[in-house]
Formats: structure tokens, C-alpha cells, sequence
């Protein structure tokens, strides 16, 4: 007993310190309890009698625009901001709560806290007013359009173990070279056949660019950062150079891809208000995020891409040529991206400007991480973006008073914020960004 009451006198009393870890949970449960409190000083300051409309309308009456009507929807202001903020304020302080049998109960609550921020937020925005919430949707998707495309031109290079930053490039290239031929061609053969030639043009010109990435990264086994670096510095003078040249010495014209509904789709409520205006390369994404999915996960050669991706060694020793598999993901993820560069020229503005892609490039790796490499994540990640885009013009046209070069921000605070804290530990493939060479070479 002598010698065991020593031992026990040693052990240090447990303080609040070891039962309290800063975790990300941690991180999202003080900002939710922060919101909470902002909502409450919000509520308390609208009056009782503001409500806010939330209206399902189609954006834009075509000939063939029946759509059947839903009734808008009255929130009241006031109440709605207290009780949502309560709730924030309550799932916040149980998240941090240190009890592991009240862990999965604060996780949940911090969802369902999640998934009230944009509702909220829209609500706050337009109180007193109405706001088309099928509006927001259509926008939102339609302005993730090349950030999705962008993020799936990723997942097939780095899947296969190339790192690609070059895809902003690429995007505005395709942009570029789309339009040049739009511009060239469309007073000898017609807008809507030199339209479609165009997004050939576009998605062949990603597809150069991809494979110079490609020959310096994997036949060169330069540094892939440097490579997509050079890339993108190189894609900025040539784009300048072609509209310098070619497009301010032109008479092309701004018509952009038509938008066509897709027959018995239109017709459904709410959904087929919000593709009523779909466009080509609007659908096309869907098509490819689809096809992308089926491919790397429900295909040879996607088991392929994946092995070469984890353990190109292994996959050597198998009988998978490993450069020639990245070689083809990568030329792969240029099309896709030149795809998405002719989005921005061909079906949205029907011009093209200097740096016109603004960085979704690079955006749209981040939405890539977002989603863990996959084609569905990547999509949840580009629509996170696209919403927020669509947010700050929202708040634009409500006339919420932020100034207008802070709404602009918007996408590019949430990407940091997204990367910062939301992904959690995003693992890329093994030999992503590394160089594979046989042995005995």
C-alpha cells in the first residue's frame, strides 16, 4: 500500500482543458451560435407585421410556357429569423457540449443548422418584398455549369495521378478559339452551324492544351504545378494576342446557343420551370457528370484509371501502361474543359473579353476537393458555388445595401472558407502529381 499511494497522489487532476478539443465541429458550432445571435438582433429589429414571398415562377414566358402555377408561398419575417436563430443558438451550444453520448445528436443538429442557410438567408434578403425561389435555382445551376465541367476535366487527370491547375487555361482558351471561329465563320455559313463548330473548335482547343500538359508533366516529368503554370500564363497571352488581333478587327456577332426545353420535362412543376431555359452545354454537363460517374466507377477502364492513380507500380505489373492511361485521362479532361470555356463565350455572353473565365478554373478545383474526387461530389461542390454567384447577384437586385464589389467576392470567400473547413481531410489519390517511370529506365 506504501508504495501504491505515491503512484495515485501523481496522477494530475483533470482540468476543462482535457475534455475540450478545437475541432472543425467546434469551428461550425461557434459559427452557428454566432448566426444564432445575429439572427435574434435581426428578428427583434423587423417589424411584426413584414413578411417575405417566395414565389415558384418560371424566369422567363416562352410560347409554349404552360407551366402550372404554385402558389407563392408567405413567410412571416420576424418570426421565422427568431425561431431559426434559436435553433442555431440550441445546436450550436449542444455541438459543444464535450459528452460523447450527445456527439451524434449535436452532429445532426449541425446539419439541419446547415441545411436552414440558405432558406434563411433568402428570406432576410427579401423581407418586406417577394424573391423567385425557381429563379435561384435555374441560376444557380446554370452558373454551375463550367464549374462542374471544370471539376470533372480534373477528377480524369488526377484520378489517373496527374495534378492539373492547368484547367483554367484550358476554359479560356476554349473560349477564345470558339468564338474566333464563331466570329470567322458565322457570315459565310450562318450563326447556329458556325455556332456548333465553334464548341467543336472550343473543346478540340482544351484538348491541344491538355496534351501540352500532358508531354511536359508525363512525357517530360516536369513539376505538374510548374507545367499547369506555364499553361495558364501561356493561355492569357494567346487569348489576348487572338482578340487583339482577330476579334476587334471582326463583325462577330453576340447571338448565343438558343435554349430549347427538353419535351414532357418542361411541363413538371417546379423542376421544369428551372430547365425551361436549359441550354447545349447547360445539358451537356448533366450528360457528362453522368457518363464520367458510370465510367470510373462501373468500367475497366475506370478500374484502370483508379489503379493507376493509387499504385502505378502495381498497376504496371498488371499490364496497365500507365503514361498511355494518364496520356488519354488527361487529353480527356482537356475536352471536357475546353467544353467548359466555350460555356462562357458561345452560350452565355455571345463575346469574349480578356480572362472572361475570372478564375472558375480554378474554382473548380476546389469544388473537385470538395467533392473527394468524385463526379457526384464535385457536383454538389460546383452547385455550392454556383449558388453563392447566384446569391450575390440576388442581392443585387434587391437592392440589399452591401456594396456590389463585396457580392462579387462572394464565390471566392466561400471557396476558401469550403477548402478551409468544410472538406475535412480530403485524401487524393496516392500518385496524384507524381511522375511514374519503368523500372530499369
Amino acid at each position: 500500500m506504501a508504495t501504491i499511494a505515491p503512484t495515485i497522489a501523481s496522477v494530475p487532476a483533470r482540468s476543462w482543458r482535457d475534455s475540450f478539443k478545437f475541432t472543425r465541429t467546434t469551428l461550425y458550432a461557434i459559427f452557428f451560435l454566432t448566426f444564432g445571435i445575429l439572427l435574434l438582433i435581426a428578428g427583434a429589429g423587423t417589424a411584426a407585421d413584414v413578411n417575405t414571398q417566395l414565389t415558384f415562377e418560371r424566369a422567363e414566358v416562352g410560347e409554349n410556357a404552360a407551366a402550372p402555377t404554385i402558389t407563392p408561398l408567405l413567410v412571416p419575417t420576424q418570426i421565422t429569423a427568431i425561431g431559426i436563430g434559436i435553433l442555431y443558438i440550441a445546436g450550436g451550444a449542444l455541438a459543444l457540449i464535450p459528452d460523447a453520448r450527445l456527439k451524434r445528436v449535436g452532429t445532426i443538429a449541425l446539419i439541419i443548422n446547415g441545411l436552414l442557410l440558405i432558406p434563411i438567408v433568402l428570406i432576410l434578403a427579401a423581407a418586406g418584398a417577394s424573391t423567385n425561389v425557381t429563379t435561384m435555382m435555374a441560376v444557380s445551376l446554370r452558373l454551375a455549369t463550367p464549374i462542374v465541367l471544370g471539376a470533372l476535366a480534373g477528377i480524369w487527370c488526377e484520378r489517373s495521378g496527374v495534378t492539373n491547375i492547368a484547367i483554367e487555361g484550358m476554359m479560356l482558351t476554349g473560349a477564345c478559339f470558339g468564338f474566333v471561329a464563331l466570329a470567322l465563320l458565322a457570315p459565310m455559313m450562318g450563326t447556329g452551324q458556325a455556332q456548333l463548330i465553334g464548341i467543336v473548335i472550343a473543346v478540340v482547343t482544351g484538348g491541344i492544351m491538355s496534351m501540352l500538359h500532358a508531354w511536359l508533366s508525363i512525357t517530360f516529368k516536369i513539376n505538374q504545378i510548374v507545367s499547369g503554370t506555364v499553361i495558364n500564363i501561356l493561355a492569357v497571352g494567346i487569348t489576348s494576342f487572338m482578340r487583339r488581333e482577330v476579334l476587334l478587327s471582326s463583325e462577330g456577332g453576340r447571338e448565343t446557343l438558343q435554349p430549347f426545353p427538353i419535351p414532357g420535362l418542361s411541363e413538371v412543376p417546379i423542376v421544369g420551370d428551372v430547365f425551361f431555359n436549359g441550354r447545349p452545354i447547360f445539358y451537356g454537363m448533366f450528360a457528362l457528370l453522368l457518363v464520367t460517374h458510370v465510367v470510373l466507377f462501373y468500367t475497366r477502364w475506370g478500374l484502370r484509371t483508379r489503379a493507376v492513380g493509387e499504385n502505378p507500380r502495381a498497376a504496371d505489373t498488371l499490364g496497365i501502361k500507365v503514361n498511355r492511361n494518364r496520356w488519354i485521362n488527361v487529353i480527356i479532361g482537356g475536352l471536357i474543359a475546353g467544353l467548359a470555356g466555350a460555356w462562357f463565350s458561345l452560350e452565355t455572353t455571345g463575346s469574349f473579353d480578356d480572362n472572361m473565365t475570372s478564375g472558375r478554373g480554378f474554382i473548380a478545383l476546389a469544388a473537385m476537393i470538395f467533392g473527394k474526387w468524385t463526379p457526384i461530389g464535385a457536383f454538389g461542390g460546383g452547385l455550392l458555388f454556383g449558388f453563392s454567384d447566384a446569391l450575390g447577384q440576388r442581392f443585387q437586385f434587391l437592392g440589399v445595401p452591401i456594396p456590389s464589389q463585396f457580392l462579387q467576392m462572394v464565390p471566392y470567400v466561400i471557396t476558401i472558407i469550403v477548402l478551409a473547413g468544410l472538406v475535412g481531410r480530403a485524401v487524393a489519390p496516392k500518385a496524384d502529381g507524381i511522375p511514374y517511370e519503368k523500372e530499369g529506365k
